[in-house]
C-alpha cells in the first residue's frame, strides 16, 4: 500500500482530516514522565492510543526528539504506531533539504530507520535534492510550499515569472516532481487565500496544513479553502493544543487530549 492509498483509507475509516502532531516538550509533559527514562515514549504512545480513531495521520517532529537525545524513543514510538495502529499514516516532520547523496541518507533515516510513510522536505535546493526520496515509490514526499510562519513571506512571495515563488513551487511539484503520484505539499492554515490558490494549482494532491490550534488558523476558512471536490485532501495538523490540553474535572492528560482532538475533528467535518 502506498502512502497516498493509506492516507485515503484513513480519511475514510476515521472520517477525519485531523493530523495529530507529536512534539514532546519535556517542560510541558505531565510530571510522571519528566524524570522517567522512557517518559517521552510513554507520553506519546498514550496520546496515540487516545486519539488514533480520530486522526488521519500522526506527525512526530524530529527536532523535539533529537534535541533530547531521544531518537531511540522515537524509533520505538514509530514501531508502536506501526504495530498497534498500522492503518494510520506516520509522517516524519524533518524538513530536510540537501544535495542528492546526503538526501539519500536522510531518506534512509526517514523510511528505513523510522519506518515513516512520508517525510517533509524543503524544495530550496531543487529537484535533484528531492529525487532520492522518490526512490521509495510507496512512500510520500511532502514538500514545503506556503508555510504557516509569518517570515515565510520573506522568500515565498518573491516574484518568479510573474507569480509568487510558492505558486511556482506548487506548479513544479504538480507538473514535474510528482511523476510517481507520491507528493503532497505543506500549506499553512494561517493563509487561507494562498491555500485556495495552491489547491487550484495542484488539483487533488494532498496538503499537509499546519497552523490551527496554537497558531490560530481558522478551521472553517482552512477547510473551505483547501478541501478537494470530494471534501477531503487535507491533513490538518494540531500539535500543542491537543498534546497539552487543559484537563477538566475527572480527566487525565490523555482524556483531555482526546476531548480536544474529538472537538477539532468534528469542527473540521462540520466545515466540509
Amino acid at each position: 500500500m502506498t502512502f497516498i492509498n493509506k492516507l485515503d483509507a484513513a480519511w475514510a475509516a476515521n472520517d477525519s482530516m485531523l493530523c495529530v502532531g507529536l512534539d514532546p516538550d519535556m517542560a510541558r509533559l505531565p510530571a510522571q514522565f519528566q524524570s522517567a527514562p522512557d517518559g517521552i515514549y510513554r507520553f506519546c504512545t498514550e496520546i496515540i492510543d487516545a486519539t488514533a480513531d480520530l486522526a488521519c495521520a500522526f506527525k512526530p517532529q524530529i527536532a523535539y526528539f533529537a534535541a533530547l537525545g531521544a531518537e531511540q524513543q522515537l524509533e520505538r514510538i514509530c514501531a508502536y504506531l506501526r504495530d498497534k495502529h498500522p492503518h494510520i499514516p506516520l509522517i516524519l516532520d524533518s524538513k530536510r533539504g540537501d544535495i542528492g547523496a546526503t538526501a539519500k541518507q536522510y531518506a534512509r533515516e526517514a523510511y528505513d530507520r523510522y519506518g515513516a510513510d512520508a517525510v517533509t522536505v524543503s524544495p530550496y535546493m531543487g529537484g535533484d535534492s528531492v529525487e532520492p526520496y522518490m526512490e521509495w515509490t510507496d512512500r510520500g514526499v511532502i514538500v514545503l510550499c506556503r508555510t504557516s510562519n509569518p517570515g515565510g513571506s520573506d522568500l515565498q512571495f518573491l516574484e518568479v515569472n510573474g507569480r509568487p515563488l510558492y505558486q511556482h513551487v506548487a506548479q513544479l511539484v504538480a507538473d514535474k516532481w510528482n511523476s510517481n503520484g507520491q507528493c503532497a505539499l505543506v500549506v499553512g492554515a494561517t493563509f487561507p487565500e494562498e491555500l485556495a490558490q495552491v489547491r487550484a494549482i495542484v488539483g487533488e494532491m494532498p496538503l499537509l496544513v499546519p497552523g490551527i490550534g496554537a497558531q490560530g488558523g481558522d478551521i472553517v476558512a482552512t477547510v473551505t479553502a483547501g478541501k478537494t471536490t470530494a471534501g477531503k485532501g487535507m491533513m490538518i495538523n494540531s500539535s500543542r493544543a491537543i498534546l497539552y490540553a487543559t484537563a477538566q474535572a475527572g480527566e487525565d492528560f490523555a482524556a483531555a487530549a482526546r476531548r480536544v482532538a474529538l472537538e477539532t475533528r468534528d469542527a473540521i467535518n462540520a466545515a466540509r
